[in-house]
């Protein structure tokens, strides 16, 4: 019998454990990227005899494929996609397929915002525990290469809305919900609701033996659920109490309530702020789900280390504090940044656009900034929205003289904060180059 054929369309990280874990399970397989791949990559598919090409796409021969694999970041206006959704081909994520091999469970985290933290927080607790867990998705190792490689009883997953559009059969044992806000609308037709609709996907095929952790507070989550008929658990979790909560604070405790009691000292926890706090909460219910006794969840969620690019303290020069939150590729993520500074802070921000509406950091610019530095090839809406506040503003196109225009308008005893609100792609490669740049550059001060 010939043997199926499997075309995975993007050969970075995901694409090429994709094609890995399609090869081991005895497909026929074919790796086509528009772009140049990374030498890491080729390595990496000539050492197990994958079919690549680059920079280009045999249309005729991915048109023949019986399946395709599509890297997340592809969207689906492609003209290669375009026509293979026209001939009725399947297309799935690299999540998708690995999932169907593997009889680990699955926690999966998403959110317009904190879900790396998140994500990141759980895979601690879980290894402090001794448990025999991998880290997939946005973070660490494709889940296709490791469950084609390695052997885990668990994962913790990070979803993007992208890997999430093309997942179909996929469960979570335990799906985290951190929040839903403007995000990414270019890729959906500026339409919020086919955003949203992409986040609830993490609620997808759960039965009753799962779990569904969400944060109380969410407008749009509160009104979504209610289309659902959500067979999973729920367990959500808020500030302040209320009634059927999983994790509240009062007077300076947290509470966990459910899966079982226990508690801890609000100051206690190694991160800091309003949105860490959802962070820690949403984190510390997913690990008691799993069965992880009370004493271990408090000692990791005391001793996390934190995540790069997220609100990292870089260093201080001249009594003035540096804080990389090159993470903070949406404008509620730069709320959170702004929400959490202590003192007056330079707020450097700008990029790729994404549709975005600053009025909801409006507010928390005119109460903690005392200067703006506009970092982007195209300032004009950052301009226009902002400069009005009478605020000393700073056109750049560089990371060395956005550090450079900060630190001029910073007084000791302020901060300078990189948190973007856009994505990196008009002068950097990735918001992680983005945030080796601010910390070279304010090394170098």
């Amino acid at each position: 019998m010939e043997k199926r054929k499997i075309t995975v369309l993007g050969a970075g990280e995901s694409g090429t454990g994709a094609a890995i874990l399609a090869q081991k399970k005895g497909f026929q397989v074919f790796v086509s990227d528009l772009s140049q791949i990374k030498p890491y990559y080729k390595e990496q598919l000539d050492a197990r005899g994958i079919e690549w090409e680059e920079q280009h796409h045999s249309e005729e021969r991915i048109l023949e494929s019986d399946e395709i694999i599509k890297s997340p970041g592809i969207p689906k206006e492609a003209p290669i996609i375009q026509k293979l959704m026209a001939q009725g081909t399947p297309i799935i994520s690299e999540i998708e397929f690995a999932g169907r091999y593997t009889n680990a469970r699955m926690v999966c985290i998403t959110g317009s915002n904190g879900k790396t933290t998140t994500t990141s927080l759980i895979y601690h607790i879980f290894k402090m525990a001794g448990m025999n867990v991998g880290l997939a998705g946005n973070i660490g190792s494709s889940l296709a290469w490791q469950v084609a490689e390695k052997d885990f009883d668990w994962y913790v997953i990070e979803l993007s809305s992208f890997q999430l559009d093309n997942m179909y059969d996929f469960k979570a044992d335990i799906a985290v919900l951190m929040n839903i806000t403007p995000d990414h609308l270019d890729r959906y037709d500026y339409e919020m609701q086919n955003y949203v609709d992409a986040k609830m996907r993490v609620i997808r095929n759960q039965t009753g033996s799962d779990a569904f952790v969400y944060w109380a507070d969410d407008p749009i989550i509160t009104r979504e659920l209610k289309k659902y008929g959500l067979k999973a658990t729920l367990y959500p979790f808020s500030e302040a109490m209320k009634e059927d909560l999983a994790a509240w604070t009062d007077n300076g405790t947290v509470y966990f309530d459910r899966p079982y009691a226990f508690n801890m000292e609000q100051e206690s926890l190694a991160l800091r702020g309003k949105h860490n706090l959802y962070n820690s909460m949403a984190a510390g219910i997913s690990a008691s789900i799993a069965g992880i006794r009370s004493d271990t969840i408090r000692k990791a969620l005391q001793s996390f280390q934190g995540v790069e690019h997220r609100l990292e303290r870089v260093a201080r020069v001249g009594g003035v504090d540096f804080i990389n939150d090159s993470k903070a590729t949406n404008v509620n993520s730069c709320w959170y940044a702004l929400q959490s500074m202590p003192v007056k802070c330079v707020l450097i921000l700008g990029g790729k656009d994404k549709g975005n509406d600053y009025t909801e950091i409006e507010p928390l610019v005119r109460e903690k900034c005392v200067g703006l530095v506009y970092l982007g090839l195209h300032n004009e809406k950052l301009h226009s929205f902002f400069d009005p506040m009478g605020l000393p503003v700073a056109d750049v196109q560089s990371m060395s003289d956005a550090v450079k225009a900060a630190y001029g308008m910073a007084k000791k005893g302020q901060i300078v904060l990189l948190s973007p609100c856009c994505a990196s792609f008009d002068l950097f490669k990735s918001y992680e180059d983005r945030g080796e740049q601010f910390k070279n550059c304010v090394r170098a001060l």
